[in-house]
């Protein structure tokens, strides 16, 4: 036995199942036991989440500098009912640029047995098939890297580590114009310029949305300004126009991961960076400054709005302008916790925007997790015209205070004052009339639209699983569709009514301690869904544990639980230590039941040892 070796909370790592099958493998089907000698990850995510996305990118780096010891498999754990499917499962690993082997689990298997509350949630299993940590939420890399390089020196040294080439065989690449274009833009000569967010470009077509004119960046994932064969993108998504008297038509481009609006001059072809540093908004980050000093997240959509450019930040559920004559940005409406919550703009709760379009009174925006059509008026109030919240979704024409989308990511303003939305996981193009308060069903059978644009008296669709434009009149009437209404299908956890003890989990990661420098270093929000769920145990606190009071006349309902630490290098000699902040939202389901359980541990960082059994 190695005395040197860390001790640590151990628990024997259930089998992986999944009754989707494996991807990225060339179709061989894995199991833990052929993985023994390996370090696993676990990357339990599911495609419509920002935070799995930016997990995803977090872990790039430190799969290429572990490839021989470290093997992530993603676990793929649907939300909505699209994401079940397998086809959109393959889909999203390609879109995604996933560079490892994921296990598509539709019905929440391996999900369940691994106790998994929220995505993302990453668990590392050692060499000897043991977990020994939990991560919910993201910026947990560094720690995680940290983690694996003990485990490494540990297990050589006991001779259980095994290095080679990991189970990871890519697919074989598509020869099509597009692949999976994010958005479009008419431009002012008739032709279209699309964000081909897959192949990190942007190309211009023909007017009739198939011809290549030219395309604009190196179609290598980067972040470089430069001529078009030059600059590089990373998931390019939104475009908006822009008409400046002295430079000409220009575009601003949302370059999405790479957490910056980029600017394409359309004369010249030359892209250069509007706003961002490249890196990703963490709390406690400048919220407004000088564009090019302030750090986005995961900008989505842009559009023009009083003389703004108006962003849909996905990244961290909040609506943010860009200030071309100021050369500044500021948030301008959302408070970064995830919901539908309506009012003044600093009061707002949004849910991943992911679409824009603007009209001369109003900002309209696809609030793609809450399933929902919301908009802006020029005061800054904030909206809502279609949806309730953030587990309630579906397929349902009428009045709209009764009727479902499904994670639009696109709005589109039509001329009579409608709206149609790219109602993404239905595969359909809806129409919101304000007029009427009606939502109806324009067409139906697009795979995945995330964007449209109106030319003349069509409407152009962007069909982002398609690979491709297409062209549609606007129909005098509207399409009939069955309706269906859906939950997102996680099991409830029961719990006793009554007193229920919360414990969000946070271990310091090895070589770190909480960084109390500046005053509390954690923070606790907590809500719920119907409000009167909780007679005790709302609201915001530095403690990350709390006593709540559940109403034992309210049955069912969702916990809302926002937890916030930051940790910092523990190392007196260290003037300037490098400090990260973990966090995460969990919207947990509720069932009060008698006999049902009174605590309710969240795992933010490490291991719940409460519960897990230790294992010598």
């Amino acid at each position: 036995m190695n005395d040197a070796a860390p001790r640590r909370a151990r628990v024997r790592a259930p089998e992986l199942v999944g009754k989707g099958g494996w991807l990225n493998t060339g179709g061989q089907q894995y199991s833990l036991a052929e993985l023994r000698g390996r370090i696993v990850i676990l990357d339990f995510w599911t495609f419509c989440c920002i935070n799995c996305l930016h997990v995803l990118d977090e872990l790039r780096e430190l799969e290429e500098r572990h490839r021989d010891t470290v093997v992530v498999i993603g676990v793929h754990s649907p939300k909505f009912v699209h994401e079940a499917e397998h086809q959109a499962v393959v889909d999203a690993v390609e879109r995604y640029g996933v560079e490892h082997p994921v296990l598509d689990d539709p019905e929440l298997a391996t999900w369940k047995q691994y106790a998994v509350r929220a995505w993302p949630t990453l668990v590392v299993i050692d060499p000897e098939g043991y977990v020994v940590a939990q991560h919910a939420g993201e910026g947990h890399v560094h720690a995680i890297e940290r983690l694996v390089t003990e485990l490494e020196a540990e297990h050589e040294a006991k001779g259980a580590l095994r290095r080679g080439d990991g189970p990871y065989v890519a697919p074989e690449p598509e020869p099509t114009a597009l692949r999976f274009p994010g958005k479009a833009l008419l431009l002012p000569g008739g032709n279209f310029l699309v964000s081909d967010t897959t192949r990190h470009q942007l190309v211009e077509l023909e007017g009739d949305g198939e011809t290549v004119v030219r395309r604009i960046g190196s179609g290598v994932r980067g972040f470089a300004d430069g001529g078009a064969e030059e600059a590089s993108f990373s998931e390019p998504q939104g475009l908006a126009l822009l008409e400046d008297v002295d430079e000409g038509a220009s575009v601003v481009v949302a370059d999405t991961v790479n957490h910056a609006l980029r600017r394409l001059d359309l004369a010249t072809g030359t892209v250069t960076t509007l706003a961002g540093t490249g890196k990703q908004w963490w709390q406690g980050s400048p919220i407004s400054g000088p564009a090019r000093e302030v750090d986005l997240s995961s900008p989505w959509d842009v559009a023009v709005f009083g003389g703004k450019v108006w962003i849909a930040m996905a990244g961290v559920h909040q609506l943010w302008a860009y200030d071309p004559a100021g050369g500044t940005v500021a948030v301008t409406a959302g408070t970064t916790n995830e919901g539908l919550v309506d009012g003044p703009g600093a009061e707002a709760w949004f849910a991943q925007p992911s679409g824009l379009a603007a009209t001369a009174d109003r900002l309209w925006l696809a609030d793609s997790e809450t399933s929902a059509l919301r908009w802006v008026d020029l005061d800054g109030h904030v909206h809502t015209a279609v949806g309730t919240g953030l587990f309630d979704f579906g397929h349902r024409d009428g009045a709209a205070e009764q009727a479902l989308l499904q994670h639009p990511l696109g709005v589109t303003a039509l001329p009579d004052g409608s709206v149609a939305v790219c109602d993404t996981y239905n595969h359909a193009l809806r129409r919101y009339d304000p007029a009427t308060g009606e939502v109806t069903t324009l067409a139906t059978d697009l795979r995945e639209p995330s964007d449209a644009v109106l030319v003349g008296e069509d409407i152009v669709v962007v069909e982002s699983a398609r690979h491709r434009l297409t062209r549609l009149r606007l129909p005098e009437e509207a399409v009939r569709v069955e309706s269906v209404a859906h939950r997102t299908q996680r099991a409830a956890t029961e719990v006793a009514p009554g007193t229920l003890r919360l414990d969000v989990v946070f271990q310091p990661p090895a070589g770190q301690k909480l960084d109390t420098r500046y005053g509390p270093s954690t923070r606790l929000l907590v809500s719920s869904t119907p409000p009167e769920l909780l007679l005790k145990g709302e609201g915001a606190d530095t403690e990350l544990s709390r006593t709540l009071e559940l109403d034992p006349q309210v049955t069912e309902g969702v916990l809302h639980v926002s937890a916030m630490a930051a940790s910092c290098d523990d190392d007196p000699a260290n003037e300037y230590p490098a400090c990260h902040v973990h966090q995460q939202d969990w919207g947990v389901p509720v069932r009060l039941t008698v006999g049902g359980a009174d605590r309710l541990p969240l795992v933010l960082a490490g291991m719940d040892e409460a519960a897990e059994a230790q294992t010598p």
